[in-house]
């Protein structure tokens, strides 16, 4: 019997080809529309460590590749809508019969975040590694991984909405099961489904535990109702109008949370 027990199915199941949740989540925020007259529209947000989830916000601390800053206007709590926080803790008590629990990296995020990473950091780091890069091109490439900031009611940023959040599995208390890259890898090999692309003979033994990992956080999260980044194997939501653009919900849930 697999140390996984039950979950083991789940390591197996391959994710499908995400290249159709890339072209579904273009212009995403500018088509879908939020229902304000829903009962979920003006919910209030819980911090996911009182809620009981694990976790410690990536960007407040110094121990964060490839930042090993803090980022400046970042928050060391975890913000989430209520019932966002319900469903992770429904797949934390699943995760928990193979002696796994969720680790939330970060949830509502703060504008100067969002905007230092959309409007500086991330620019910089692309045309450092293309200086080639510029204008449209520039901008389509850094919203790939980072949305742009936004104080637009009809057009907010997934994580300004209390309803993403960055995560990965971990054991108990203990060391995080190996997802084959550092989170905030924002390059291809943070796809979900990158290990599903390689040959035979290129696929090393930490490459088929990544894919199986990457593969039991897609379900777990999947089934319970959160839609995954095609790009980033650590973001899911469920609400935001991310998460109706890749489900074909005709409306999201969330708009702007509010802070306590």
């Amino acid at each position: 019997m697999s140390v996984f027990g039950d979950l083991e199915e789940l390591r197996c199941r391959p994710i499908s080809d995400q290249e159709p949740a890339r072209r579904a989540r273009q212009g995403f925020r500018r088509r879908i529309p939020i229902q304000r007259d829903n009962p979920l529209f003006g919910e209030s947000v819980v911090e996911a460590q009182q809620a009981g989830l694990a976790g410690e916000n990536y960007y407040a601390g110094a121990r964060n590749p490839p930042y090993w800053q803090p980022i400046e206007g970042a928050t060391d709590r975890l913000w989430l809508r209520q019932s966002v926080a319900g469903k992770l803790l429904r797949v934390n008590a699943r995760a928990g019969q193979a002696g796994l629990e969720l680790f939330l990296f970060d949830a509502w995020r703060p504008r100067a975040v969002q905007a230092y990473f959309h409007d500086m950091w991330m620019p910089r780091e692309l045309q450092r590694r293309d200086p080639s890069l510029s204008g449209a091109t520039l901008s389509e490439e850094v919203e790939r991984y980072w949305a742009a900031p936004s104080e637009d009611a009809a057009s907010p940023a997934p994580h300004a909405t209390g309803a993403a959040a960055d995560l990965t599995l971990r054991w108990k208390g203990g060391e995080h099961l190996w997802m084959g890259s550092l989170f905030d890898d924002v390059t291809r090999l943070a796809h979900p489904d990158r290990f599903e692309q390689l040959e035979a003979e290129n696929f090393s033994f930490s490459d088929q535990e990544a894919q199986a990992n990457r593969r039991l956080l897609h379900w777990l999260m999947a089934e319970e109702g959160f839609a995954g980044h095609p790009d980033e194997w650590w973001h899911f939501s469920w609400g935001d109008q991310l998460w109706a653009a890749l489900t074909g919900a005709p409306a999201a849930h969330y708009g702007l949370a509010v802070i306590p």
